[in-house]
Order: structure tokens, then sequence, then C-alpha cells
């Protein structure tokens, strides 16, 4: 347990950051899991629909901190190969 006040402080902003990002990493997977899902279902449209969701919910965890840019990059450019590659 903390026993310095700043050291309390830093235990309550950790888990504020804590709840916050896993919430955007989770609704992150949620975009990328259901234009995987499109790509493994064969459906072109479907996948090439939901891209620019998961596109953005990527870029959003690169600028709140969450996820690193080249994390992000590697990730968008993968699933927009995958996704180019059915039509």
């Amino acid at each position: 347990m903390p026993n310095h006040k700043s050291a309390m402080k830093r235990v309550r902003q950790n888990e504020k950051r804590r709840i916050r990002n896993r919430h955007i990493m989770s609704t992150t997977r949620t975009y990328i899991k259901v234009v995987r899902a499109a790509i493994d279902g064969g459906d072109a449209a479907a996948a090439k629909e939901a891209l620019p969701a998961a596109v953005n919910a990527l870029n959003a965890s690169v600028s709140k901190g969450v996820m690193h840019r080249n994390q992000a990059s590697r990730k968008i450019s993968r699933l927009t190969i995958a996704v180019n590659n059915l039509g």
C-alpha cells in the first residue's frame, strides 16, 4: 500500500488509465475481429465496409497513447492487404 500522498494519487491515476486503456483496446480488437470475420467468410463487401471503422479505431488508440504507431500501422497495412486480396 502507498504511504505517501503522491503515491496514493499515482495509484488512483494508474487505475483510471488502466480502465480507459482496456476499453480502448477492447473496442479496437472488436473492430479488427469484424473485419477478420468478413475476410474469413469471403465477404468482400462486408470487409470493405468494416475496414474504415477498424482503421479509425486503430488510429484513435494511437492518438490516445494506448498503442504504438508502428504497431497500428502494421495492423492497418495487413488488414488492407487482406481486404484488397478478396476482390
